[in-house]
């Protein structure tokens, strides 16, 4: 007897925004695709594309095997899974006729479990879900070997494995609005966004934290290069921002941070609860503050006048034995330049300090080295850069804190 695996998504671009889902279900002894299903929703939140992904999953199984077919659903969405599995209530009533719905057509078959999964391990669900957003940004209805926009594919056993097809669109290759199609149907070249129009391609998104309190934040002290270690404050800090991160509207893709051990240790208690994995990246360190390292600014006005005016004047000047801004801002765009690379249309937190932090923002904004001075972010807090190939990046928030309250 077979048994089926469904893995759903859904996903909204501004939440709620323009919206779409992708479900697909997979032989559960093999992990053959045999059906996959996609289609643009409109303006919605994930919650909701979420749902009309696991019902156009269950749909799809009994499309194939008719009722009582032995099926396991795994999704990324925690709240879909544990509704669905009794565990939660459902409490936002947009969402009841959605779960009533899911629960009929699951009630045809033979659920054996209800699994959340991280976003990393239902990257064919949501590669599905983006292909489906993308078409409709370009006017098209999604399909899959031809078939309508939105409905139901079978893989014949002959067929090339799905990586190999050419006939579903690719998410690495640019995608584009309606209007911009227009633009190049009627020979005319589309310009740069300005931050005024929606852009036309799916961010990469950076969300910034900045690592929980430690002894020298705490006693305001300059702290660098010095490897100080979170307080049990900052740890709870810390915690506090991996279970915001841990749930909707969060959808982590990876886990970067500075090789500094209170970054570290913040990224690794957000990995815990995300299931994903910590990078490092030596680029995201602090500055290096040299000899003014562990004094206070009083301490450092006193004993280092003329360095001091001339660090707080010029970006190019560094503390002496330690590092400029200008020097931090070079490898802080290297860093940057790297990750937009490896995950474009993707979301990423990357976990520093102040300064590489504030560099990040300044480069967004296309602000002066100047503007560093002007910008203040507390302990463990969260930042959003979003990157897009066709306009400027965008800062959607900054020093947000409200996880701490």
């Amino acid at each position: 007897m077979t048994a089926y695996l469904i893995e759903a998504d859904g996903g909204s671009r501004g939440n709620p925004g323009p919206a779409g889902y992708g479900a697909v279900v997979k032989d559960a002894a093999d992990g053959q695709v045999l059906a996959e299903a996609a289609e643009a929703i409109g303006v919605a939140t994930n919650n909701v594309a979420e749902y009309r992904g696991l019902i156009a999953g269950l749909q799809s199984v009994l499309s194939l095997a008719g009722d009582g077919a032995h099926v396991a659903v795994r999704m990324d969405s925690k709240l879909v899974i544990e509704q669905m599995a009794g565990r939660w209530k459902i409490k936002n009533e947009g969402l009841r006729p959605l779960a009533l719905e899911a629960g009929k057509l699951a009630r045809r078959l033979r659920i054996t479990e209800w699994t959340w999964i991280p976003r990393a391990h239902n990257q064919h669900a949501d590669r599905l879900a983006n292909e489906a957003m993308d078409a409709a940004a370009k006017g098209l209805s999604w399909s899959a070997g031809g078939s309508a926009g939105g409905s139901i594919s079978r893989v014949p056993d002959d067929r090339p494995p799905l990586t190999e097809q050419t006939d579903i669109l690719d998410l690495s290759a640019p995608t584009a609005s309606v209007a911009t199609a227009q633009q190049r149907t009627q020979g005319t070249q589309s310009t740069q966004g300005t931050g005024w129009a929606p852009p036309t391609r799916v961010a990469t998104s950076l969300l910034l934290l900045r690592h929980g309190e430690t002894p020298l934040s705490v006693e305001r002290r300059f702290s660098g290069r010095g490897d100080a270690e979170l307080t049990p404050n900052g740890l709870a800090q810390a915690g506090a921002a991996a279970a915001r991160l841990s749930r909707d509207p969060y959808r982590l893709d990876a886990i970067v941070s500075s090789p500094l051990k209170r970054a570290r240790q913040t990224a690794e208690a957000v990995a815990g609860r995300t299931g994903l994995s910590a990078e490092v990246d030596e680029d995201l360190r602090e500055v290096d503050f040299g000899a003014w390292e562990g004094h206070t600014f009083t301490e450092v006005r006193r004993q280092w006048p003329d360095e001091l005016t001339a660090w707080l004047a010029d970006p190019a000047v560094a503390p002496p034995g330690g590092e400029s801004f200008a020097a931090v801002a070079d490898r802080v765009e290297r860093a940057q330049q790297r990750l937009l690379e490896a995950y474009e249309g993707r979301t990423v937190l990357v976990v520093s300090h102040v300064t590489p932090i504030k560099t990040l923002l300044r480069l967004a904004l296309t602000a002066p080295p100047a503007a560093l001075y002007r910008m203040h972010l507390d302990v463990a807090c969260l930042s959003l850069i979003e990157h897009y190939v066709d306009g400027p990046a965008v800062v959607k928030s900054f020093n947000d804190t409200s996880h701490l309250r």
